[in-house]
């Protein structure tokens, strides 16, 4: 399985070594992955705290920190190489959550890039939406959308843990299918 999602990069990742740590966006996904059983622990503090991620790998469709946490078409475009390759790797994938309408997009414009069966017109992102992509050898990958775990959201309540829980936890129950 994968999740794919900018990370607040000059918060954490850039500071940490890993995406989603060392902040309250990482407290959220850290804690839901790990009661989903996903991650080896609830907390993620930097690269050499012990965490590991069982057959899940998190992924960003642009690497930089954009103004506005909104990157422009052109870092989309730079950093779209990059990704499309990470996607590609994911050979025994089943399962992708998009954390936010970015993710969600990039992926995708990734699929097509990609030669995989992406559905027309393309689906809209929200909370909870789902679609299905089909890859040229014929595996079918179900991408999930999951409003993104910053503090935008979680403040506000736009995402509430349930919501994120629920979210993963159909993440896992489709990745082991």
């Amino acid at each position: 399985m994968a999740i794919i999602g900018l990370a607040p990069a000059a918060h954490g990742a850039n500071r940490t070594g890993r995406m989603f740590t060392g902040d309250q966006s990482g407290d959220w996904l850290y804690r839901a992955l790990n009661d989903a059983g996903i991650a080896s622990q609830a907390q993620s503090i930097d690269a050499a705290d012990g965490l590991t991620l069982h057959d899940c790998r998190i992924i960003a469709p642009v690497h930089c920190a954009p103004p506005d946490n909104w990157p422009s078409p052109d870092e989309k475009r730079t950093c779209a190489i990059w990704f499309d390759h990470e996607l590609a790797r994911l050979i025994t994938m089943r399962a992708v959550m998009c954390l936010g309408q970015i993710a969600w997009t990039s992926t995708l414009a990734a699929a097509r890039r990609l030669d995989w069966q992406v559905p027309r017109p393309a689906p809209r992102f929200g909370h909870g939406a789902r679609t299905q992509l089909i890859r040229p050898d014929g595996a079918v990958i179900v991408v999930l959308g999951c409003y993104h775990v910053s503090r935008q959201n979680t403040n506000t309540g736009r995402l509430t843990r349930t919501m994120l829980d629920d979210i993963v936890n159909t993440l896992q129950d489709l990745a082991g299918s």
